[in-house]
């Protein structure tokens, strides 16, 4: 059985990210999306637990997909689901570098090759800290994310 690994901080999770999740359920027979606390960036809008909520709600018309959340290493994860890929989105060129030695270090640690998917055109320029910071200024963002995300971000926010 192939099984992939798409992990993120998805905080929030969109379209862009539910394109790679959609296109990696037709190429793989299990993929598990791993949302997860990075302790790079700064406090989360969503905690992990809502995270791991709203990536179930907005995939749940796949049938292929688990959700997980993670605060270790990727990899350490990723051997004990005993993935076959990490699966990664790529929105640009710029995406491309810092992806590229993200999956050279996770094979060098584990022996798992990563996939890129490239994201259409369509969500090529979203980005979770835009859409944290458009929302935050009451712009609507309801058209960038799944409705599950949508509704939440209404929720804090008042109507989009």
């Amino acid at each position: 059985m192939k099984k992939a690994l798409f992990p993120g901080s998805f905080d929030p999770f969109h379209n862009g990210h539910l394109e790679v999740v959609e296109r990696a359920s037709q190429l793989f027979d299990q993929v598990v999306v791993a949302a997860m606390r990075n302790p790079q960036k700064a406090s989360p809008m969503f905690d992990l637990d809502e995270r791991k909520r709203l990536v179930k709600e907005s995939t749940s018309h796949l049938e292929n997909v688990e959700i997980v959340s993670l605060s270790t290493l990727v990899v350490d994860l990723a051997r004990s689901l005993e993935v076959t890929v990490i699966v990664r989105g790529l929105r640009a060129v710029s995406d491309f570098e810092s992806e590229l030695q993200m999956a050279q270090m996770n094979r060098q640690l584990s022996g798992i090759d990563t996939v890129f998917i490239p994201t259409s055109s369509e969500y090529s320029f979203l980005a979770s800290r835009l859409l944290r910071e458009v929302a935050q200024y009451g712009g609507d963002i309801s058209s960038m994310v799944p409705g599950p995300v949508a509704k939440e971000f209404s929720n804090r926010y008042g109507e989009m």
